[in-house]
């Protein structure tokens, strides 16, 4: 039987995008993070942004800020996906950072490096927007939109708990030791043998470094 392939989301799952935004938008406005409240919305509207301001503060945040490379991770990210992988998950990356024109050369790069800097294992890394067009057994995702359209095609979705997504049905997770339950529930109830887990190097730091996923 096939690996079963868990296709896991970066921004709002992985890595703090609403942190590293925040940052980028106090400074260009010269104010203290802390005069910004924790975004809300999916589209930020409690910080007054329109489409354009929009806009404009990502395309600096990607290309001047490097925020792809400076992100926070989340808590619990890369030690739980080492620990899926090691029982025998499929681990693709699915982002859709490539919506600034002519940054694309830096948003590929900085992703790269901000996954080699944490050692998060993956073994497929796609750039796309359109989520269904990704073959997976099971997906992480934490923007409603995605998590509706992956679900209108049948597949298999874990909610990432966000401020904007509580409307969104669940199944949810609000962490990450959430999200590796669920999948090893997934894996079994799709016939998959999970791999009892080995005594291998638990530092993600030394990890990526060691291991061939």
């Amino acid at each position: 039987m096939a690996d079963f392939v868990l296709g896991v989301d970066l921004d709002g799952v992985c890595g703090d995008h609403a942190a590293a935004f925040k940052r980028v938008v106090a400074k260009d406005r010269g104010i203290d993070e802390s005069e910004l409240e924790d975004q809300q919305s999916w589209d930020y509207v409690e910080w007054g942004l329109g489409r354009e301001e929009f806009e404009r503060l990502h395309r600096d945040a990607v290309l001047e800020h490097h925020m792809f490379r400076t992100m926070p991770v989340i808590p619990g990210a890369a030690e739980t996906l080492w620990r899926l992988s090691d029982a025998g998950c499929w681990i693709r990356l699915i982002t859709h950072r490539l919506y600034t024109n002519w940054g694309h050369a830096v948003a590929v790069s900085d992703t790269v490096a901000w996954l080699d800097e944490h050692s998060i294992p993956y073994r497929d890394l796609c750039f796309l927007g359109d989520k269904p067009q990704v073959e997976a057994d099971a997906y992480i995702d934490d923007a409603p939109h995605n998590v509706e359209a992956l679900r209108a095609g049948g597949a298999s979705v874990l909610v990432f708990s966000q401020p904007y997504n509580t409307s969104v049905e669940g199944p949810r997770a609000s962490g990450w030791s959430d999200v590796e339950n669920w999948v090893l529930d997934q894996m079994a109830r799709s016939g998959r043998t999970v791999q009892p887990l080995i005594a291998l190097d638990t530092d993600v730091n030394r990890r990526l470094r060691l291991d061939g996923n």
